[in-house]
């Protein structure tokens, strides 16, 4: 019996991304795109690839919006992706080949990602293992605002083909999404309970260098490795001093 696939996405602003991201997904049987309010062509572009497009601007976190669009998604499995992330053809063998066995609910798989044009190996982002496909119905997304996380029972099997991730293409987004993601981490910990501190700021951005730089090896990723653990640091700082100017 043939299993169809869903491949499901949220996104806002990615005019230059979207495109290449959904025609990596074209072979889908399903593609769903929640757009929270694009100013840019994405809506433009995305209609190229499907008529399965909605919209919703009550951003409530990441999280929140990956439920919404997966509920809308009718396949036997689900694939979720982001708009800056991209299906290799040999990863869509083994996705293809996955699902036709039918004997595992959810898989994982490893992801590779660039960092202002260069690909890192070490840092702590490789193999970077993210949860993305699944058995509809078997799993669902935490409400997490930002680095939700797929929620679902037992143990997920492993696929071996990378997932693309093209993150950070400069600095300038960098900036962007380090402020972005420390006002988000820092909303998201005081919701749990959590307290910032000027030292305890301090203290985890320090050590957020030395784990990612030596003991993640990040310094075999040469200049772009110190630039990386670098920019951690600088987004784990920030979380907790937002977090500080929170309570």
């Amino acid at each position: 019996m043939h299993q169809t696939l869903s491949v499901i996405i949220i996104c806002k602003n990615e005019g230059h991304d979207i495109d290449a991201c959904l025609a990596s997904v074209a072979w889908a049987d399903e593609i769903i795109v929640l757009d929270s309010g694009s100013q840019d062509e994405t809506l433009s572009i995305a209609k190229k690839y499907t008529s399965n497009i909605h919209s919703n601007t009550d951003w409530q976190g990441f999280g929140v919006q990956k439920n919404r669009v997966l509920a809308l998604a009718t396949g036997d499995w689900v694939l979720s992706i982001d708009a800056d992330e991209r299906v290799s053809v040999t990863q869509r063998l083994e996705i293809q080949q996955a699902i036709k066995k039918n004997k595992q609910t959810v898989f994982n798989m490893p992801r590779s990602s660039s960092y202002c044009g260069q690909f890192i190996r070490h840092s702590g982002w490789w193999p970077d293992r993210v949860t993305r496909l699944f058995k509809r119905g078997t799993a669902k997304f935490s409400d997490d605002e930002v680095h939700e996380r797929l929620v679902f029972a037992g143990k997920a099997a492993q696929l071996n083909a990378p997932l693309t991730h093209i993150t950070y293409k400069d600095l300038d987004e960098m900036l962007t999404k380090m402020n972005q993601y420390s006002t988000l981490g820092a909303t998201n910990a005081k919701k749990n309970g959590k307290h910032g501190s000027l030292i305890g700021a301090a203290a985890h951005g320090f050590w957020a260098f030395i784990r990612t730089y030596f003991l993640r090896l990040g310094f075999l990723d040469g200049a772009i490795g110190f630039i990386l653990a670098v920019s951690i640091a600088e987004t784990t700082y920030y979380r907790y001093i937002k977090l500080y100017f929170l309570k």
